[in-house]
């Protein structure tokens, strides 16, 4: 930081005692030469002066430093009052031959010795300070009559004091002298306070204000930490080139600015919050590192061998004893293999899987991927290999039903190739096991690439800390009350912990194991199911072992809090707002989830859709298949932040419910070039949508009935919202659209009605459409206009 006073070279060749023109000379002969001896120096010609004069001016030793010059003094006639007042006081005066700096006394005393000529002080080295010689002062020549004031004294004194005890009268006077004395040296000592008060006060004005500032902070508030009024820092603010008014928020680099200008010391305000005080969550060191058990969780196809699998993994791997009830009572258990142990997850498949990874809980470390060999690659293997690519963790391939004839893991291999999923015989990095779950064949193999992977990737944990996991499933129970299953993925979880996981805060009353067995502390790698929470937690909820109940209860209010608000502003992406995130720079990818009536269309939609990457964004395809919306699909677009595209199919219920809750865009096309033409138009920004449908209703037919000269007539019961006369409906069966038309009439028993509301049976027949079947479903819907 520069100097802030000018110090120019003749005031710098006045301190040293040199000429200016020395200065100048070593200023030019470092720097550029100077103008003239008014120049103003800089820190750094400063530094080198000072550093110049030093080497070239070294002293023999440092009694030298502390020389005083001493200088001839003239001597000066004593004052002419001094006699003046010795005349009026009746004494005599002479003449005084001491030195300037010598005090007067009083009385006049004579000196014996002569004066003699002045004389060149030899110079010697500083001496400390002698104490003073007594004087002796002849007052021989001043005659005092004293039998005078001893008679004054008498005639002050009365008789009876006279009489007095002289002792006592002592003790008297000794005492108002020191009463005296108190009084004056606590005076003094006020004095003094006083005085240092006074100092540092001053001290404390000249020195700068320290001022703790945040990330973001009012300059109202700002121009109170410094001190200043508002007019002050809002004048530094204009210097700056911002416009800012007192209740407006400025960001820390630009409050450091002003604060800087105005003398003020800055520091960087960190707030720490309740979450950050109360759960710790620092990097272990890699020596408090110890192995620990792979997580795996097994995947597949209905009807593919995943429940077998797992099935023989108990059997062979747990006594006959303990072998029924295990997976029904925890959900998860631990099996050994080689000496090592492995944590299989009993989940309902990748449903439950996406579910975690939607919350942000990264629970399993392997997958096993179940493909049946006379089956093959079916919809929901997709959608198991799509997920776990998601997750980013690697995938074990089991080829199950080896034993069954028409076995074809050949083919199996080369479906796996058109996934990106290259077998390692044939060069690539996935692992393929031929197994069969119900002969056993292979599975010990299985097990041993699962033991394999687990060591490649070399998972550690610390055991030695608090505990942190993931909740796997929760229940409410009526008898214990809330029940959660937990994995434990680092740390040590022990009875008695108080636990936050979620919105849910508890303490650990009664940990059980896989086996069903009381326990009172879990490491690593270690599923147990925990009673004594307050609430039921959602699964995929992080937990954490914490010290103060209190604090915990508080960051639950907080979180219910934020939980609230963040429900209510969050914004997903949807075709509307694609162009304005793209153009702020949040969007770079694009992620969409094609469903289609077959496989054909499923494969044109994708190629077209992935050809319209550019520059700005890229499209990615993240999940293609055949059949209707599901649930798994909207639970999908809402972990990766998609855009669901279907075509020729609709949602079922639960996934428009389940849409509606997480704000998923889901988007139905009947031809492929209005889908392409939509999202190139939202991707250049030219989305200008004129109506929306709205879906107002669903209804079953439960039977029908042709009528001639009319068609046919189908007895509907309305499932939820109403049906209303002169809408559009679209003819749903097993979720792919057979027909989109219009409504032709719309009865309850023999009249003619408006509308029909859910919970009603009603009847009505379409427009130019008679080819409906017991159990479609009519999906009324209107168009609305957008309204800016």
């Amino acid at each position: 930081m520069s100097i802030m006073f000018k110090y120019r070279i003749h005031e710098v060749a006045k301190d040293f005692g040199v000429p200016t023109k020395t200065i100048s000379e070593i200023v030019a002969k470092y720097f550029e030469a100077p103008k003239n001896h008014m120049q103003a120096l800089e820190e750094e010609q400063l530094d080198v002066i000072f550093e110049y004069m030093t080497v070239n001016n070294q002293i023999d030793s440092l009694e030298e430093v502390f020389v005083v010059p001493q200088t001839e003094k003239k001597e000066e006639p004593a004052p002419e009052t001094k006699p003046a007042e010795a005349e009026k006081k009746g004494e005599k005066s002479e003449p005084r031959t001491e030195e300037k700096s010598t005090p007067a006394p009083k009385e006049k005393a004579v000196q014996s010795q002569q004066p003699q000529a002045p004389k060149k002080k030899e110079e010697k080295p500083f001496q400390p300070r002698k104490v003073p010689e007594k004087r002796v002062i002849n007052t021989s020549g001043a005659t005092i009559n004293l039998s005078k004031y001893d008679e004054r004294l008498d005639n002050f004194v009365p008789d009876r004091a006279e009489n007095m005890n002289r002792g006592k009268q002592k003790i008297g006077k000794k005492n108002q002298n020191r009463n005296q004395n108190q009084n004056s040296g606590a005076k003094r000592r006020q004095e003094e306070r006083e005085r240092m008060q006074k100092l540092q006060l001053e001290i404390a004005k000249k020195a700068p204000v320290k001022v703790m500032i945040p990330d973001e902070i009012a300059v109202s508030e700002l121009a109170s930490r410094m001190k200043k009024t508002g007019v002050e820092v809002v004048k530094q603010l204009i210097k700056l080139g911002v416009m800012a008014s007192l209740s407006d928020v400025i960001d820390y680099d630009t409050a450091a600015l002003v604060a800087m200008e105005l003398g003020c010391k800055v520091e960087r305000e960190v707030i720490v919050t309740i979450e950050e005080k109360l759960i710790d969550d620092h990097e272990d060191a890699p020596e408090d590192l110890i192995p620990r058990a792979p997580v795996v969780v097994v995947m597949g196809h209905v009807d593919h061998g995943k429940t077998s699998l797992l099935d023989r993994i108990r059997q062979a791997n747990v006594a006959a004893g303990e072998a029924g009830g295990i997976t029904q009572h925890i959900g998860a258990y631990r099996v050994q293999i080689n000496g090592s142990p492995i944590t299989f997850l009993d989940t309902p498949g990748h449903e439950a899987f996406t579910a975690m990874r939607a919350r942000g809980a990264m629970v399993t470390d392997i997958a096993i991927l179940i493909v049946a060999a006379d089956d093959g690659i079916m919809p929901q293997t997709v959608e198991s290999i799509n997920h776990a690519k998601a997750a980013g963790i690697p995938m074990i391939v089991a080829i199950n039903k080896m034993d069954v004839p028409g076995a074809n893991p050949e083919k199996i291999k080369q479906q796996l190739t058109e996934y990106e999923m290259v077998p390692e015989e044939w060069g690539g990095e996935t692992i393929v096991c031929p197994i069969s779950a119900k002969t056993g064949q292979g599975v010990d193999n299985l097990l041993e690439m699962v033991a394999l992977t687990a060591e490649m990737q070399e998972l550690k944990a610390n055991p030695n800390r608090s505990a942190r996991g993931t909740v796997i499933e929760a229940r409410l129970d009526k008898g214990r009350g809330p029940i959660m299953t937990v994995l434990v993925q680092n740390g040590t979880l022990r009875q008695g912990d108080v636990i936050i996981a979620g919105t849910s805060v508890g303490r650990v009353r009664v940990m059980t194991n896989d086996k069903g067995e009381r326990v009172t502390e879990a490491g690593p790698s270690v599923p147990v199911e925990i009673t004594g929470m307050s609430e039921v937690p959602d699964a995929g909820d992080i937990f954490n072992a914490v010290a103060d109940e209190r604090m915990a209860r508080e960051l639950v209010e907080q979180r219910k809090a934020e939980k609230k608000n963040a429900s209510s502003s969050q914004k997903k992406v949807s075709l509307e707002d694609l162009f304005s995130r793209i153009k702020e720079g949040e969007l770079k990818n694009l992620n969409i989830i094609v469903k289609a009536d077959v496989q054909g269309s499923a494969e044109a939609v994708r190629s077209s859709l992935e050809k319209l990457s550019n520059e700005e964004v890229r499209v990615r395809v993240i999940h293609s298949a055949v059949g209707a919306i599901n649930e798994s699909d909207v639970m999908l677009a809402a972990t990766s932040g998609a855009i669901i595209v279907g075509f020729n199919v609709r949602p079922d219920a639960a996934a428009r419910d389940n849409a509606s809750r997480n704000d998923v865009d889901i988007r139905m096309y009947r031809v492929i070039y209005d889908c392409i033409n939509e999202i190139e138009a939202a991707m250049k920004g030219m989305l200008a949508p004129k109506f929306r449908e709205s879906v107002i209703g669903h209804a079953e037919v439960r039977q029908t009935y042709k009528v001639s000269h009319v068609g046919t007539i189908c007895g509907c019961y309305v499932q939820d919202g109403k049906i209303v006369r002169n809408c559009q409906v679209r003819v749903v069966r097993d979720g792919i659209v057979v027909h989109e038309g219009d409504l032709a009439s719309l009865r309850r028993f023999k009249d003619d009605v408006k509308e029909v509301a859910s919970g009603y049976e009603c009847g009505l027949s379409i427009e130019k459409f008679n080819d409906i079947k017991e159990g479609d479903v009519i999906e009324a819907f209107v168009m609305e206009q957008i309204k800016d």
